[in-house]
C-alpha cells in the first residue's frame, strides 16, 4: 500500500470530473503499489505502454520508478484514495555541445482511470520540475496507433513535433512556457475547478450536522433556512438527540445516513469538527461548509488534512455559509436572517458581516444574487474558484469579491482577466498598513506600498475596485441596468441650474468630463426645451420643463453621439409638487433601449440609490447624491475602456541569458548565504545578461586604480562622476558619497582620497562613470512581494523620487499594455512625449528597459529589489546612471501549476 499520509511534499490538484488527486515524487515504499498498478493493466495498455507484453516489464518498471533518487532522473506518482493511479518520469540524456538539454520521458495511467486527465495533469507537473532541473525539451517514443497519448501531448498546449519511422512516432515537447500552453492550463483548470465546485453549489443531497433542537442555534437556523428556502434535493439533518429537527428527517451520525450526501454542513463545537470531518470524508460527502469558529492549530490542521485526504472542497471555517438561487438547487445553506433575492450578482466575502450587508443592499435594490459564498478563513475555496464558477454560470452577470487577503495573487489576476471580459467583477479596495514601507531600504521598496500593490492587481486584471460597500453597490446598480459607455463625455441634465452645477463638478472631480455641445445640437435641444432653457453643457431645462419636453430632451442627448452618458438631475418645485405632474416619467416612458447609459440623482430621494423600473425593462439607476452618480459613471467608463482594449502580449527579447543570470545569483549566495546587497561589480554583470542600458564603468579600490579608470573611460576628455560604495550604502547623496563633474586625473585622485578619508575602512572602493549628457531623469525598479510576485515600477527620478512620489506600479510579467500604461501614468509623462515643444525621449529605448526589468525579476525571484535611479531618457537613448539589487535566498514559484492550496497557504486568496 502507498504511503498516502498527508505530506508537505505531496500537492493535491483536482482532475476533470472534479475529484482530488495527490502529486509527489515517487519512493521506495511505493513499490508494491507501483507494481500492481502495472500488473492491473490490460494487456492492449501493456503493449501500447512497453511495446509488448511481458509481465517482466511491469517489475522493471516498479524497480527503475521506486529507486533512490538520482541525478537527472525524477519520476511523479499521482495517488487517489490511498492507491497509486499514474506515474510519469523523465531521464535526462547527455548534454550534446551547443545544444540544449533533453530528456525522455514515459507515461502511465492505471487501469479504469482514462479519460480523468491524470495523465495531463502528471506531465504538467514534470514539465515544472524539468524546468527547475534546466531541461529544454522532452523526447517520447509511442506507437503510432497509440491516438491516446498523442493527443495528450498535442493537446499539452507547448510546442510539439512528430517523426514517424514505421509503426513508431518519436514526439519532441518543447517546455518553454507561452501564452498557448498557459490557456490550455486554464481551460484545464476551469473544467477541473467547475466540476468541483457542483456539489458545493449545486447539491443533489445535502446534511446539516449540529442541527440543535434548540431554537436560536445556528445548525437549526440553517436547516430551518434550507427547508425554507425550498432546496431541491434530498434533506438530512445529524443529531444523535434527535430523530426530527425542524420537520427533517435526523440520524445520529454522518455515518448512519441512508444515502451519502453531496454537501455537509458543519455546525458543530470546534473540538468535534475534525472527527466530524474525518466521518464525511470516510462516507463519500464532496463537499464541506464549516461555519464553526474558534479552531484552534490543531483542530485547523486535522480538518484540513482530512478535506485534502478524503478529496472534499471546503468552504470555510468560521463563515456565514453559502446560498445558489438557481432553480435546480435553491440552496439558502447560510444562517442569515433573511434569504437571499434570486438574481443575477454573485458574491463571495471572507467577512460575513460584510456578505450580510451586501445580500440586504442588493436584495433592497431588487438585484438579487444569483450565488452567495462566505469563505470565511478560506481553507480552500477561495475567490479564484468562484470567479471560474461564475464565468461558465448563465445565471451570473456580475461578480462581486470582498477579500481581506491574496494567496495567489498571480494566478488570480490571469483569472480576472479573463472573467472581466465577459463580467464586471467589483471589489472594495480597503487599502492596507504602510508600516511596510516606513522600514524600507531603498526607493524602490519606499514606493510599493501596499495599496499600490493592490491598486496594480486590480488595474490590470480589469477589477473596478471601489473605496467603500456603498459605493460598489452604486456601481453595480448602474452595470445591471444600463449599457457601458463608450467614453467619459457626459452631458448633465437638470430641472435646476445649481443643482446641474453640483452634478458637473461631481463628474470632473470623478474624471469625467463634461463638454460644451455643439451649436447644432444645442439648437435643437432649445427647440425641445421650454424657452429660457440653457443648452451648453449642463443643460438648465428650467423647472417648467414638462416629462415630454424632458424625455425628448434626454433621449436626444442619448442618440446623438456628443456625448457617452446622461445624467439627469431632479429637484423637487412648486411645479411638480401637488400637480400630478411626475418627472420621473421623462426617464421611465422612454419607447425603447437607449444606446447610451442614463442615470438620474434625485436629491429628495431617501435611499442612496434605488432603480426606477422602466418601461423598456432597462432600470434606471437612481442615485441620492450627484458625487454617487459620477463614480459609478466613472468607474463603468475606466471599465468599459478597458474591456474594448485588446489583450497585451509579452514581446519576446532579445540577448538574454537567464542561465547566465541564475549563475551569477548562485554564486553569489554561495557567498553569501544570506542574501544581500550586490557590488557595483555584481549589478552590472546581471544588468549585462538582460541587455538593460548601463553608463560605461570602471571599479576603483585605490586612487591609482580610479586615475587608470579615468584615463580608460574618458580618454582624458570627458568629465567623470566618483561613487564610494560599501555594503548597505543606499542614498550616496544623503551620505555625502558622490562627487560629480571631476575634470581630470588629479581632480579624481583628490576626491578618492577625500571619500577615503570620509568614510575610512567601511569604503571597498568606488565606482567610477563618465558624467552623463543631460536628459529627463527617470525612476524604474523592482521590489519582489512575498505574496504577489515582482512589481514593477516606474516614475520621476533623482534625488527627489521619495519625495514627489510620481510612480505608476504594474505586476510582472510585463505586457506591451503594461509598459505602455506605466510610461503614460505617471503626472512626469508629459515629459517623455515632448513637452512644450521638446523631442521625445526614446520612447522604445524605455518600453525595453521596463520589459527587460520584468523577465529579469521573474527569472530571479531571489531579487528582492532593483533600484534604478535615475535613469536617464534622452531623444537618441535611454540609460541607468546608478543601480541597486538586492539578493535572497528564495526559491522559485510557479504561480500557474495547478494545485489546490496545502497548508502552509491556508489563510491565503
Amino acid at each position: 500500500m502507498a504511503d498516502t499520509t498527508h505530506r508537505s511534499d505531496t500537492i493535491h490538484a483536482l482532475l476533470a470530473d472534479g475529484t482530488t488527486v495527490g502529486i509527489r515524487a515517487a519512493r521506495p515504499q511505493d513499490w508494491d503499489e507501483v507494481l500492481r498498478m502495472h500488473r492491473e493493466m490490460s494487456p492492449e495498455d501493456l503493449r501500447l505502454r512497453f511495446f509488448a507484453v511481458n509481465p517482466r516489464y511491469a517489475r522493471a518498471a516498479a524497480d527503475r520508478i521506486c529507486a533512490p533518487g538520482r541525478r537527472g532522473y525524477r519520476a511523479l506518482v499521482a495517488v487517489a484514495h490511498e492507491r497509486v493511479v499514474g506515474v510519469a518520469e523523465f531521464t535526462a540524456l547527455p548534454p550534446s555541445e551547443g545544444e540544449q538539454r533533453s530528456a525522455d520521458i514515459a507515461l502511465a495511467v492505471a487501469e479504469g482511470h482514462h479519460g480523468q486527465g491524470i495523465g495531463t495533469l502528471l506531465l504538467e507537473h514534470l514539465v515544472h520540475a524539468a524546468r527547475d532541473a534546466g531541461i529544454s525539451t522532452f523526447t517520447a517514443e509511442a506507437l503510432a496507433e497509440n491516438h491516446a497519448v498523442l493527443k495528450v501531448f498535442a493537446d499539452l498546449g507547448l510546442r510539439t513535433s512528430r517523426h514517424f519511422d514505421g509503426t513508431d512516432v518519436r514526439c519532441t515537447v518543447h517546455l518553454e512556457e507561452d501564452e498557448c500552453y498557459l490557456s490550455a492550463v486554464d481551460r484545464r483548470g476551469r473544467i477541473a475547478d467547475v466540476a468541483s465546485l457542483r456539489p458545493l453549489l449545486r447539491p443533489r443531497s445535502a446534511a446539516v450536522v449540529g442541527a440543535g433542537r434548540r431554537p436560536g442555534s445556528v445548525g437549526r437556523a440553517v436547516l430551518g433556512n434550507l427547508r425554507c428556502g425550498g432546496f431541491r434535493g434530498t434533506l438530512y439533518a445529524v443529531n444523535p438527540h434527535a430523530t426530527v429537527v425542524e420537520g427533517t428527517s435526523s440520524y445520529p451520525s454522518v455515518a448512519s445516513l441512508p444515502l451519502v450526501p453531496d454537501l455537509g454542513v458543519l455546525a458543530v463545537p470546534a473540538p468535534a469538527v475534525p472527527e466530524v470531518a474525518e466521518q464525511c470524508g470516510l462516507r463519500g460527502v464532496r463537499a464541506l461548509v464549516v461555519l464553526t469558529a474558534g479552531l484552534d492549530a490543531r483542530q485547523a490542521e486535522a480538518l484540513f488534512t482530512a478535506c485534502r485526504r478524503h478529496g472534499m472542497r471546503l468552504v470555510g471555517p468560521n463563515c456565514l455559509g453559502i446560498a445558489d438561487t438557481a432553480d435546480e438547487a435553491r440552496l439558502n445553506a447560510t444562517f442569515a436572517a433573511h434569504p437571499p433575492l434570486p438574481g443575477c450578482v454573485g458574491v463571495a466575502v471572507q467577512s460575513g458581516g460584510v456578505g450580510i450587508a451586501l445580500l440586504e443592499r442588493f436584495g433592497r435594490l431588487g438585484v438579487g444574487v444569483s450565488s452567495f459564498v462566505s469563505l470565511g478563513d478560506k481553507y480552500d475555496v477561495s475567490g479564484n474558484d468562484m470567479l471560474q464558477w461564475w464565468e461558465t454560470d448563465p445565471g451570473t452577470r456580475l461578480a462581486v469579491l470582498h477579500l481581506e487577503s491574496f494567496g495567489n495573487p498571480r494566478a488570480f489576476s490571469r483569472t480576472a482577466r479573463r472573467v472581466a471580459r465577459s463580467i464586471p467583477v467589483l471589489t472594495v479596495d480597503a487599502g492596507r498598513s504602510e508600516a511596510g514601507r516606513r522600514a524600507a531600504a531603498s526607493h524602490t521598496a519606499a514606493a510599493a506600498t501596499p495599496t499600490m500593490t493592490r491598486r496594480a492587481l486590480f488595474d490590470q486584471a480589469g477589477i473596478i475596485a471601489t473605496r467603500s460597500i456603498a459605493e460598489l453597490v452604486d456601481t453595480a446598480a448602474l452595470l445591471h441596468a444600463q449599457p457601458l459607455p463608450d467614453g467619459a463625455d457626459v452631458a448633465v441634465v437638470s430641472n435646476a441650474g445649481g443643482a446641474g452645477v453640483l452634478a458637473a463638478d461631481a463628474c470632473t472631480e470623478a474624471g469625467l468630463h463634461v463638454p460644451a455641445l455643439d451649436t447644432a445640437l444645442a439648437d435643437e435641444l432649445r427647440a425641445l426645451l421650454p424657452p429660457g432653457a440653457a443648452t451648453a453643457n449642463p443643460v438648465d431645462t428650467t423647472a417648467a420643463v414638462t416629462a415630454d419636453r424632458m424625455r425628448a430632451c434626454v433621449d436626444r442627448l442619448a442618440a446623438h453621439g456628443a456625448v457617452d452618458a446622461v445624467l439627469v438631475v431632479l429637484v423637487p418645485t412648486a411645479l411638480t409638487t401637488g400637480t400630478g405632474y411626475d418627472p420621473l416619467r421623462a426617464l421611465t416612458d422612454a419607447p425603447g433601449a437607449r444606446p447610451r447609459p442614463v442615470a438620474a440623482v434625485l436629491l429628495d430621494q431617501e435611499a442612496p440609490v434605488r432603480l426606477l423600473p422602466s418601461a423598456d425593462a432597462c432600470a434606471i439607476p437612481s442615485y441620492a447624491e450627484p458625487q454617487s452618480a459620477a463614480h459609478a459613471l466613472a468607474h463603468a467608463t475606466r471599465y468599459a475602456r478597458w474591456r474594448a482594449e485588446p489583450p497585451g502580449s509579452i514581446p519576446p527579447l532579445s540577448g538574454i541569458d537567464p542561465g547566465g543570470a541564475t549563475a551569477t545569483v548562485e554564486e553569489f549566495l554561495t557567498r553569501h548565504p544570506g542574501g544581500g546587497w550586490l557590488d557595483p561589480r555584481d549589478c552590472a554583470a546581471l544588468l549585462d545578461r538582460y541587455r538593460v542600458p548601463q553608463l560605461p564603468w570602471a571599479w576603483a579600490e585605490d586612487e591609482d586604480t580610479a586615475a587608470a579608470a579615468v584615463r580608460h573611460l574618458a580618454d582624458g576628455s570627458t568629465r567623470v562622476a566618483l561613487k564610494a560604495y560599501w555594503p548597505g550604502l543606499v542614498h550616496k547623496s544623503d551620505q555625502g558619497a558622490l562627487r560629480l563633474d571631476l575634470d581630470g586625473v588629479d581632480q579624481v585622485r583628490h576626491a578618492y582620497r577625500d571619500l577615503r578619508e570620509r568614510f575610512g575602512d567601511r569604503m571597498t572602493g568606488a565606482l567610477v562613470q563618465p558624467m552623463a549628457r543631460r536628459g529627463t531623469e527617470l525612476f524604474a525598479g523592482v521590489v519582489q512581494d512575498e505574496v504577489f510576485g515582482p512589481l514593477v515600477l516606474f516614475g520621476l527620478g533623482g534625488t527627489a523620487t521619495e519625495l514627489l512620489a510620481d510612480h505608476a506600479a504594474r505586476l510582472a510579467p510585463l505586457t506591451d499594455r503594461d509598459v505602455h500604461t506605466l510610461i503614460t501614468s505617471p503626472r512626469c509623462a508629459p515629459l517623455l512625449f515632448g513637452y512644450r515643444g521638446g523631442g521625445a525621449v526614446d520612447l522604445e529605448g524605455l518600453e525595453q528597459l521596463l520589459l527587460r526589468l520584468s523577465r529579469m525579476a521573474c527569472d530571479l525571484p531571489q531579487l528582492a529589489e532593483a533600484d534604478l535611479n535615475p535613469v536617464v531618457a534622452r531623444p537618441d537613448g535611454v540609460v541607468a546612471l546608478d543601480v541597486r539589487l538586492r539578493i535572497l535566498p528564495r526559491h522559485a514559484h510557479d504561480p500557474y501549476l495547478r494545485r489546490l492550496r496545502d497548508a502552509g497557504r491556508r489563510r491565503g486568496a
